[in-house]
């Protein structure tokens, strides 16, 4: 019988290795990374400034395709003057727009004809009175000399459903002047105050949510409505207080204002100015 070879050495078992894992400061330093590149993403975005003519589901309760909302172009905030703070940063005590306030306005929509009247450029004290029944124009007019009121801009259109839509932008002093001027001389709260022509009542917009609202830090909004029955047109409006400026929306149409592009400006103007 031919000789067998010797056994062969038994085989050392295979064993799976695990990559070795990178250095804690490695790890580290890569989650840095990252949440520096979601910041600067933000930072990016936010430095331009842009506000969006509201994506349909951009704002609580009006995100639905066919709720009415009218086609506003796409808007942003207007340059500031070289040096010049924005209304709620720190230092600007008096919450001043540096901006000029025609820049504020509200563009019409699309479709819109424009008010001949109410270009978006600077309007009398007599006008923006003109809103508002006669027999409290006088006083009106005599608050916004004792206030000092430095400008009035005003823009307005109508939509081809037949909704007259116009936006006052009062510019006072200060922060303090406006809202004196919101407290004591419109005395809006439970109801509008000092009643627009054709709108001898008005009722707080229930539809108004509070998350809507808070929706622009450091200003405030109030909107109300001409209760059933009101005649032929119904009016709503509302008052926007951001700084040292008072903003006046009016929407009025014949067999009722809708409450969806209502809404919807006085947020987007509300933006704006925030």
């Amino acid at each position: 019988m031919p000789p067998q070879p010797p056994p062969q050495p038994p085989q050392p078992p295979v064993v799976h290795t695990p990559a070795p894992r990178p250095p804690r400061r490695v790890l580290r330093a890569v989650a840095r990374w990252t949440a520096a590149a979601v910041v600067f993403a933000g930072l990016g975005t936010g430095a331009a400034y842009g506000i969006s003519s509201m994506e349909r589901t951009d704002v609580p309760g009006l995100a639905t395709q066919d709720d009415g909302r009218w086609d506003y172009p796409r808007l942003s905030l207007p340059a500031l003057p070289a040096g010049s703070p924005r209304p709620f940063t720190e230092g600007n005590t008096g919450e001043i727009h540096y901006t000029d306030p025609r820049e504020l306005l509200l563009p019409a929509p699309a479709g819109a004809s424009a008010d001949k009247k109410l270009t978006g450029g600077w309007v009398s004290t007599e006008q923006y009175a003109s809103e508002y029944a006669e027999d409290r124009r006088a006083g009106l007019r005599q608050a916004l000399r004792d206030q000092a009121v430095r400008h009035i801009a005003a823009r307005g259109w109508t939509m081809p459903d037949g909704t007259s839509s116009r936006v006052y932008l009062l510019r006072f002093q200060s922060a303090a002047s406006a809202q004196e001027f919101k407290d004591a001389e419109i005395g809006s709260g439970a109801d509008g105050g000092v009643p627009l022509v054709g709108a001898p009542t008005t009722d707080i917009d229930e539809g108004w949510s509070d998350s809507l609202a808070s929706a622009v830090e450091n200003t405030s909004a109030e909107l109300f409505l001409e209760p059933a029955p009101y005649g032929g047109t119904q009016i709503r409006q509302a008052y926007v207080v951001a700084g040292d400026i008072l903003a006046l929306i009016v929407h009025e149409k014949k067999g009722g204002a809708a409450a969806v592009p209502f809404r919807q400006t006085v947020i987007l103007q509300n933006q704006l100015l925030g």
